[in-house]
């Protein structure tokens, strides 16, 4: 990457900074390591605040991850249904409440490689956990990620690992967690995928993708 370029990246970074702030903040809600896998497994395809509606129930039924593995799958299919997907996501908790459980004493692993061994879980997800519970350096790519990244010009990729690791080239590290907080926001609220409000974004000096 040029110098011209590196400055670039700052500059975006800084402008997100200062209309954001720099505290984390996750937008599922949770109480602990494993409340928050679980929200993570439930929120693939479907938006967090659906997520966090359904989770205000199913923490208060289910109150260990012991009662997680030993869940009827037909009755947790039923009460995570508006979740989408439900009938996989409730077979993927249960097993990864089970393997939580059983090979890792009730504890979330924290190494990439351990996580990935988890039902239901991926990079996306593994990173997630990583990110915000044990603080490493991790970069999570979502659907806003993906999007507006391409539009900045940060990655030409549409594979999401491979957009992975091309941010982890562009971006210095002490931004990789909360460069996702921030993307997220910009997505909810200004660059969405639809009506993307280009004349009211901070960022449209910075953005390729206006200037195409």
């Amino acid at each position: 990457m040029t110098k011209k370029e590196q400055d670039r990246v700052r500059k975006i970074l800084a402008a997100l900074d200062r209309e954001y702030g720099t505290d984390y903040k996750c937008y599922l809600d949770h109480e602990s390591a494993w409340q928050l896998l679980i929200a993570t497994i439930l929120s693939a395809q479907c938006t967090d605040a659906r997520v966090n509606i359904i989770t205000k129930d199913l923490f208060q039924k289910y109150k260990t991850l012991e009662d997680f593995a030993c869940a009827k799958q037909e009755e947790l299919e039923q009460d995570i249904r508006t979740a989408g997907f439900y009938k996989n996501k409730a077979k993927n908790i249960i097993a990864c409440a089970k393997r939580l459980v059983e090979v890792y004493g009730g504890e979330v692993p924290r190494a990439l490689e351990d996580l990935t061994t988890l039902a239901g879980v991926g990079r996306k997800t593994a990173n997630v956990i990583r990110g915000n519970v044990y603080n490493d350096p991790s970069i999570v790519v979502d659907t806003h990620v993906k999007r507006i990244s391409n539009k900045l010009g940060f990655t030409k990729q549409q594979d999401p690992e491979k957009i992975e690791y091309e941010l982890m080239e562009v971006l210095p590290k002490d931004h990789w967690i909360i460069y996702n907080i921030h993307i997220i926001r910009l997505g909810r609220t200004i660059c969405t995928a639809r009506n993307p409000k280009c004349g009211e974004c901070f960022l449209k000096e910075y953005c390729k993708s206006v200037r195409e």
